[in-house]
Order: C-alpha cells, then sequence, then structure tokens
C-alpha cells in the first residue's frame, strides 16, 4: 500500500510585508506558524527533519508523520520557527546556501525583495544543537538547469563540503534551488553521497517516489487552518502534482 507522506516547504517565519510585495506569500507569520503545528500535533502527526523521515519515505517504519522543511536558511527561522518546534517536540530541516551563510537573499533582489539576514555559522550550530537538521541548497542558490555539468557538480558536491566543514555535522539531504533539476542532477545528487533531494513540485510523498525528487507541500501566508486540514489528510495537494 502507497503511503502519502506530507513534506512541508516553509521559507521565511516572520511577519509578511506590505499587501502587493513579491513573494509576500513566501512569509508565513509566526502566529500561524504556532497554529499549524499545534494542528499537526493535535492531529496526532509529529513533525520530523529529513534525515528523521526518512524511514518512513523507504516504508521500513509506519505511522503518522510530517516533513518540516526551510528553503534559504532565514534567521528569523533561528528565531521564530524554532522555539514553537522545540514546544511541540518536532524537528525539521533547514536548506543552506553555503556560500551565503551569514549574509542575504541577494539571489532575490532583481525581484525586488527586501533582503533578510540568513543564519551564520554559529546560528547553525545553534540550530543543530537544538536537535534540528541542516540540508543543502547548493553553493550559490542559481537555477542548475542553466549551467555547464561541472559547474552544476560544483554546486551540489561543494555546498555540501563547505556545510560539513563549517559545521562539523553531517549534511546529507539537497534541495534543488527554484525547484529545478534535470535526471542528470539527480545522478550528481545521488553520488554527492546525498539521501535525498526535496523539490517544488506540489504533492504528498508517496513510498514508491524517487528519494531525489520528492514532492512537498507548499505553506504560504494564505494557508489557514482548513487549507493545512486539506493538505495534510486529502488529495489537495496531490492533484497540484
Amino acid at each position: 500500500m502507497r503511503v502519502q507522506i506530507p513534506i512541508l516547504m516553509y521559507h521565511q517565519i516572520d511577519q509578511p510585508p506590505p499587501s502587493g510585495t513579491p513573494l509576500r506569500g513566501m512569509v508565513v507569520s509566526p502566529g500561524a506558524f504556532a497554529r499549524q503545528m499545534k494542528l499537526i500535533k493535535l492531529l496526532g502527526y509529529k513533525g520530523l527533519s529529513m534525515p528523521e523521515l526518512m524511514p518512513y519515505l523507504k516504508g521500513q517504519k509506519e505511522g503518522k508523520v510530517v516533513g518540516i522543511t526551510f528553503d534559504d536558511g532565514y534567521r528569523n527561522n533561528l528565531k521564530h520557527a524554532l522555539p514553537i518546534l522545540k514546544a511541540a517536540g518536532f524537528s525539521a530541516t533547514v536548506y543552506a546556501v553555503s556560500n551565503a551563510i551569514g549574509r542575504t537573499n541577494s539571489w532575490d533582489a532583481p525581484l525586488g525583495i527586501e533582503m533578510k539576514r540568513l543564519m551564520s555559522e554559529a546560528e547553525l550550530r545553534t540550530w543543530i544543537k537544538a536537535g534540528m537538521d541542516v540540508g543543502a541548497h547548493s553553493r550559490d542558490h542559481i537555477d542548475l538547469t542553466r549551467c555547464h555539468a561541472d559547474a552544476v557538480r560544483d554546486q551540489i558536491v561543494g555546498c555540501r563540503k563547505d556545510l560539513e566543514d563549517a559545521l562539523d555535522a553531517a549534511v546529507l539531504h539537497f534541495c534543488y534551488p527554484y525547484g529545478r533539476y534535470t535526471s542528470a542532477h539527480k545522478r550528481i545528487v545521488r553520488a554527492a553521497g546525498y539521501q535525498s533531494a526535496t523539490t517544488v513540485q506540489r504533492g504528498r510523498a508517496g513510498t514508491g517516489d524517487s528519494m531525489y525528487a520528492l514532492p512537498r507541500v507548499l505553506v504560504a501566508q494564505s494557508t489557514n487552518l482548513l487549507h493545512m486540514l486539506l493538505k495534510l489528510k486529502t488529495r489537495y495537494e496531490d492533484r497540484h502534482r
């Protein structure tokens, strides 16, 4: 029997910017995030980081679980999301951009999006010490489908090396920048020693899915509790695959 497991995709946990701001939907307020985690717990789910989720994705364990991921590594994940996760007894993975540690989301500047501080090495270590996980999101957050094969390999392989050297922790899970990838990229990720790779393709992950092209469930600023319930318990997200 195919088991459907939601892997939640977040970006920033902060006060949303004014209406009309580009990509405003990618900023979920701390209050909304807290309510979402409470709902997940009330429904009997356990929120897990990617390393802890893997046995369920592979069919080695059974249970009501939800993956929790954050793209880019914003400092506001540490400030606002971490206390809520710890209070719920959940873990999560943040995908860090290794050449942008302690800097900002400069790749968003052409879109007119406000620059926000990303976690420093010390802050990422704090995240790990709190029982959370750090995954890789490439060295420079570039569109891999527009890169030569050598550059792609450098972005994927190099990011893992950078993070492991900086954090003295295993980095075994990857997230494709912008969710864009090819079959060749999947092979490089696997050869680099990663155990999984997530995309921005919408849907719940199934036990039969490739571990190197896992879909996720988008959680946006507009996601209310009813939407969250539908995303977790029904084919609401799967229909968008």
